[in-house]
């Protein structure tokens, strides 16, 4: 047996041992894709803030073997840098396992993918659905180029396009999925106007992943999934995220616990902190799957609960109407 197989077994091992990959066509992905070739090369953290790169083709053998062995850890690897910022990543496997499982994907389906990354996750998507039924859109020419690279090197060749992810593709719509691997602060319109009605879209919001589903032309509902998901931010004409409001003032206890920090930047620019601390405080601090996200047209908000309870707030840039619906 390989190296690289009986590492690439170990980390399914690991997956499925924490409570993933129970499909039994996505644990053959996950089988059978080398994320070796995805990332032949990235970037780990050393002493001083400084990053060590670790690559391939290193010419000695122990760095070359500490390579692979850490691209077959269940963890995310740093893959471009720029001017020091991280701007692009293969995320932690076992989180990418729960993203593809939480889209309850079905022979057949049209996915669309924003943010390519390395290429592995829009592979594991060919290998569950078959290329043609895949497409994958980022913003920089030199990560879909690498993506495209990657992908062929391992077989695959799906739609890969450069472009603006907040709007989506709309030359290989309708979709079925959409699943961006980048953090946003609103969902853009783009995304359910892409969609059939139905149709399952998977984001990154607030430190979160909201699952949204698609109810018709314009409208798409959803809550939280339990999983906590860090990402980098969408860039391009899309909202950015909203940076973590001033908390001086707020108990230690509370502005270093993980689920009040999700509840803060959810509301941010709608709710002052110490409001956003006192609800937290009152219901008993929520956990994220007791939050949710509406669409409907031009408005689109966030609430706990219930969407037209009395806890919602707009997100960012967003018209504000849930008792109009």
């Amino acid at each position: 047996m390989s190296a690289d197989l009986a590492l690439r077994r170990a980390l399914v091992r690991r997956i499925v041992a924490g409570g993933a990959l129970a499909d039994p066509a996505l644990r053959a992905a996950f089988e059978d894709v080398p994320r070796h070739l995805f990332v032949p090369y990235y970037y780990e953290g050393a002493p001083g803030g400084r990053h060590v790169r670790l690559w391939g083709e290193d010419p000695d053998q122990d760095r070359r073997e500490r390579w692979l062995t850490r691209a077959y850890a269940d963890a995310p690897l740093g893959t471009r840098m720029r001017d020091g910022d991280l701007v692009s990543s293969s995320s932690q496997p076992s989180l990418m396992a729960r993203m593809l499982e939480a889209l309850d994907l079905r022979d057949g389906d049209r996915v669309l993918e924003i943010g390519a990354g390395t290429g592995y996750n829009a592979a594991l998507l060919c290998h569950r659905l078959g290329e043609a039924h895949v497409t994958t859109v980022d913003l920089d020419p030199e990560i879909t180029e690498s993506a495209r690279a990657h992908l062929a090197a391992a077989g695959y060749h799906p739609a890969v396009i450069t472009g603006d992810g907040s709007r989506g593709a709309p030359a290989r719509a309708p979709f079925d999925k959409v699943v961006a691997t980048c953090t946003v602060g609103s969902v853009p319109q783009e995304w359910p106007d892409q969609c059939g009605t139905g149709a399952l879209i998977l984001a990154p919001l607030a430190t979160g992943l909201i699952r949204l589903r698609v109810a018709g032309p314009g409208r798409a509902e959803g809550r939280f999934l339990h999983t906590p998901a860090y990402f980098v931010p969408l860039r391009g004409t899309g909202s950015p995220p909203r940076g973590t409001p001033y908390t001086g003032g707020l108990p230690r206890e509370s502005v270093t616990n993980e689920l009040f920090r999700f509840l803060l930047e959810l509301t941010a620019g709608s709710l002052d902190p110490y409001e956003a601390h006192a609800l937290w405080r009152r219901e008993q601090r929520p956990p994220r799957e007791r939050f949710g996200v509406t669409l409907d047209g031009a408005a689109q908000w966030a609430w706990l609960d219930d969407p037209q309870g009395p806890y919602a707030w707009p997100l960012r840039d967003r018209p504000f109407s849930p008792g109009g619906r």
